[in-house]
């Protein structure tokens, strides 16, 4: 098998089923199957993987609903493992677990998300057969080239162009190439021979090559400025979002996909509950991309597993979105995957594992679960593609994690706070006092060192104050447990200075809301000069407390109070409207006696 190709694969011997227990099915006479490949089972051909080879007997976890399911009935192996199609048609698209396409199911069947009408078995190809692109050649007749190489272009959308690639294991001389109509399995041009559609198919748990990897030095800039600001998360890095529920972890991921500076976003809803999709589905068409005015949408693959969808489909979901990410990155592409939740697909393996009857091992979860999770994050970086150009591409890593009563220390938390480079800790009591994102700036933590670049890409100056707001807002934790055992009257007023301040951080800079048409995203620049603000204002405060001015009266004058309204400040125009505020301060707070 060529999974860099556009064949389709051949079919492998027939078997009949011995055994069913719920998703797992035991099956007798596939004497040539193999791991991982993909298997039919039923009449229905109901799609399921080899997970386990013993003897004679081959066990399958089955991608579909299995009751109904008799023992005899028949099984037949694909002789290939679980692909996913790769070529135009991706962007804007809705996919199940397995990369079966919803709304063209739903034309067919009914409601996709309700197992009752949806018919089993359904196999439509995720990429439209009968739609024409417009390919636009980049080499000519006689041209070498090697495996990712660019033969030509497709206008996806009015937000992307699609690069067409040599396959892997395709190299020589370019003996043809058409330009113009073209549909995805059609031949645009023959490599040494070779015919080269724009259609290809790659087995999901492969990772697809590169030339080879970068440093994570450059930021994927979201537009939170808790993230940006404090905790930064590298291009091509990979971040983990844990928290209890309630605790906004799906509300920061579709920021994230909304507003991060990512050429393609794949968002995964993994066992996630259904209403939350349908926000997705019903805001994203009617967001505009910030960068070239289209609709969201044509920038985003949805990949949805919701809670009433068969579990074993959950584990192939997160195979399938980090296998498409993968398609665009090695086209030169910054991509960010969304993962909502990892620990419903952690669960998903608990529940196959015990029907495999395999020894338990931490809270019930399988094993090899680490394994596991170390394999989809370490699908993260940023590298040189393939091809003689020289491009790079990058796949970001953002994955949820929902903790059974908000327990950081239960399995999939901890193996992910192994694996991530940033930890962003959602804190439930943040969340109760309707402080958003709920992150707590003292637990969550980096390990990407960024400053260099927001030095040289935003303004000079951006360490001195991002170091300068972390060592304030640890002493004013600090100092909050003194006021809670003895009362802000045992402080000092220069302690006093630093709660005044650090509330500023807290409820004018840290705090953002999603919903907000202006304050949902905020530029690098924008919350550089909201720091610079701040930090006067603290200036401003300590040097009137010099003058013996009581805290109090210093924190309360008009111009304090005026910060609180620099979230909805427009971009362009945030330097100027800095400047003048800190004027304001400097001139009220020498005014004071």
């Amino acid at each position: 098998m060529t999974t860099g190709s556009s064949r389709t694969p051949e079919t492998g011997d027939a078997g009949a089923v011995w055994r069913v227990a719920g998703p797992v099915v035991v099956a007798k006479g596939l004497r040539d199957a193999r791991l991982y490949n993909v298997v039919f089972v039923g009449e229905e051909r109901l799609p399921g993987e080899v997970i386990r080879l013993d003897g004679e007997r081959v066990t399958i976890q089955v991608y579909e609903e299995t009751s109904g399911i008799r023992v005899g009935e028949p099984v037949e192996d694909s002789g290939a493992p679980l692909q996913v199609e790769l070529g135009p048609g991706l962007l804007g698209a809705i996919f199940d677990g397995t990369q079966r396409p919803l709304p063209r199911m739903a034309e067919r069947d009914g409601d996709p998300f309700g197992a009752p009408t949806m018919a089993r078995g359904i196999s439509i190809p995720a990429i439209d057969r009968e739609k024409e692109w417009e390919f636009v050649p980049t080499v000519g007749v006689g041209d070498e080239v090697v495996p990712g190489d660019v033969l030509g272009t497709v206008e996806e959308t009015s937000s992307l162009v699609h690069k067409v690639l040599v396959p892997n294991g395709v190299s020589g001389p370019v003996t043809s190439v058409e330009a113009g109509p073209a549909r995805v399995e059609d031949a645009v041009a023959h490599v040494g021979g070779e015919p080269v559609a724009m259609l290809r198919r790659w087995a999901v748990r492969e990772p697809r090559p590169a030339a080879r990897k970068l440093d994570p030095d450059v930021p994927l800039v979201t537009g939170q400025r808790i993230v940006d600001t404090l905790f930064p998360v590298a291009r091509g890095g990979s971040a983990t979002i844990p928290g209890g529920f309630g605790t906004g972890k799906t509300v920061l991921e579709q920021s994230l996909a909304k507003y991060s500076e990512a050429d393609v976003v794949v968002y995964v809803g993994c066992g996630e509950r259904g209403n939350e999709l349908t926000e997705v589905l019903e805001e994203f068409p009617e967001l505009l991309d910030p960068k070239t005015g289209a609709p969201l949408m044509q920038r985003t693959i949805l990949i949805a597993n919701t809670s009433n969808m068969p579990v074993a489909a959950r584990e192939a979901s997160i195979y399938t979105g980090i296998t498409i990410a993968e398609y665009f990155r090695d086209q030169g592409y910054d991509v960010a995957i969304m993962a909502d939740s990892t620990s419903r697909w952690g669960e998903a393996l608990r529940e196959v594992s015990g029907r495999l009857e395999e020894m338990p091992a931490e809270e019930g979860y399988p094993a090899y679960l680490a394994t596991r999770i170390a394999e989809f994050y370490e699908r993260a970086g940023s590298v040189v593609c393939l091809g003689s150009d020289g491009r790079e591409g990058s796949v970001t890593v953002v994955g949820a994690v929902s903790p059974p009563g908000g327990d950081f220390s239960e399995p999939i938390t901890q193996y992910s706070l192994r694996l991530a480079g940033t930890f962003w800790a959602l804190d439930t009591s943040l969340a109760r006092s309707r402080h958003f994102p709920s992150i707590n700036w003292g637990t969550s933590y980096t390990l990407y060192d960024l400053d260099e670049w927001f030095e040289s890409a935003v303004r000079p100056g951006w360490t001195e104050n991002r170091a300068w707001a972390r060592d304030l807002l640890q002493q004013e934790r600090t100092l909050l447990e003194i006021v809670q055992l003895l009362g802000a009257d045992a402080l000092a007023p220069p302690q006093r200075v630093i709660l005044a301040t650090g509330r500023l951080l807290r409820e004018d800079f840290l705090q953002q809301s999603a919903f907000d048409e202006v304050d949902a995203y905020c530029s690098p620049e924008k919350q550089f000069h909201m720091m610079r603000v701040i930090r006067a204002a603290h200036e401003g405060i300590q040097e009137a407390v010099g003058r013996d001015v009581a805290v109090e009266a210093s924190a309360a004058v008009p111009a304090v109070a005026e910060i609180g309204r620099m979230k909805y400040w427009p971009d362009a125009g945030a330097e100027k409207n800095a400047d003048d505020l800190i004027r304001r301060v400097r001139r009220e707070m020498g005014g004071l006696n």
